[in-house]
């Protein structure tokens, strides 16, 4: 079973502040992922340049393959103590899976990591290690998928003290508002920013800390094929058809043509959905085999617009219609195999349709890129 790493993070700004003092940087080789969230003394432009280059300069010695003694002497050789508090001046959080569930997480100064497993609080141990005389915590355990890791600055439990909360939101209570929105089956992004939103309302809209989550699940890869248009040889349908059939992820078929041609090959039938009617969106169908059936290019058309202003699933819009739907499964999932037909429709040839209808693929090209720029991976065939 093939495995995916997903990574998701938000941030909020102290209170009277542009910048972030915390910074994040994710490092994805391979079936590996490296992720560190930096946290910097004090708040503003300072304590951002400060944790965004301590965040730099550890992923990328993790992604060379560099010790943590190497890491830790580098960063203390690169940025000094505070002279006046005699403190680091920025702590992190490291994590690192790679493909076959090994984890290991290094922890300086920040709060705990939180792991859940099943949904629950999992338990790990970790052993206290001296480098270059700083006191650092790691863990190794072995993952799997299901697995939630959430690392947090110490923003995030301070949240509301002095005001809504006396002594501040606390681990105990981060980590148990986690285990109940685990069970809301978020993206990673999702569950970072529930959290992050949860936090900016014990602040009361005015952040007292610079706050940050990470969140990474490592779950099975989600896999989609999504067949647009005839092939350009009608030799060639019987690999259109061969190509979903053998598809072990979703799979969705976009037009009306492709849809029959597909069905002959299943040896189905197509059943329009006349319940969800739409004043704009074309109805969608269904075929045993085959995981949404919609209309071509204008529905192809709406997912992009609706794709572009998000970076997760819990953006898109509520709504029932086909390109709501193909929308979804295209942010949910992790691999996407876009199977396009160059075969012309002379229907959209018509000068007097909008222009976006005669360049189907544009509009497949440009929601290949923006999926890619989301971190999918994209593939795009032609037949």
């Amino acid at each position: 079973m093939e495995i995916y790493i997903d990574t998701g993070w938000v941030g909020l700004s102290k209170h009277g502040e542009e910048l972030c003092g915390d910074n994040v940087e994710v490092v994805k080789t391979g079936e590996a992922v490296v992720a560190v969230l930096a946290d910097g003394l004090g708040s503003g432009v300072k304590a951002n340049i400060l944790s965004k280059m301590t965040a730099k300069i550890i992923a990328t010695m993790f992604e060379k393959g560099a010790e943590l003694k190497e890491v830790v002497d580098t960063i203390s050789n690169t940025l000094p103590v505070c002279q006046k508090r005699n403190l680091a001046y920025s702590t992190f959080t490291i994590i690192q899976v790679k493909g076959n569930g090994e984890a290991y997480i290094v922890e300086f100064d920040n709060p705990a990591v939180i792991i859940l497993r099943d949904g629950k609080l999992m338990q790990t141990e970790s052993r206290e290690n001296e480098y270059c005389g700083k006191k650092v915590k790691e863990c190794r355990f072995k993952s799997t998928p299901g697995d939630t890791i959430v690392a947090v600055s110490d923003g995030i439990v301070h949240a509301g003290i002095g005001g809504i909360l006396n002594l501040g939101w606390q681990w105990e209570h981060v980590a148990h508002f986690i285990e109940g929105d685990s069970k809301k089956k978020l993206s990673a992004a999702g569950l970072s920013s529930s959290l992050l939103g949860v936090c900016e309302e014990l602040y009361a809209g005015k952040p007292g800390d610079d706050a940050t989550v990470l969140t990474i699940q490592i779950r099975k890869l989600r896999t989609l094929t999504l067949a647009v248009g005839p092939p350009e040889n009608p030799a060639d349908d019987s690999l259109l058809v061969n190509l979903i059939r053998s598809e072990q992820g979703s799979k969705v078929i976009c037009g009306g043509t492709t849809s029959i041609i597909v069905a002959k090959g299943f040896g189905g039938k197509i059943e329009v959905d006349l319940e969800r009617l739409d004043p704009v969106i074309p109805p969608t169908g269904r075929l045993k085999g085959v995981n949404l059936v919609t209309e071509g290019i204008i529905t192809l058309s709406k997912a992009l617009e609706l794709i572009k202003p998000c970076r997760m699933p819990e953006e898109l819009p509520q709504g029932n219609n086909g390109a709501i739907d193909l929308a979804h499964y295209l942010l949910e999932s992790d691999r996407i195999n876009f199977v396009v037909g160059r075969a012309i429709n002379p229907a959209h040839q018509n000068p007097n349709l909008p222009v976006n209808l005669a360049l189907k693929m544009q509009v497949v090209n440009e929601l290949a890129n923006v999926l890619k720029k989301l971190g999918k991976q994209v593939e795009v065939q032609y037949l």
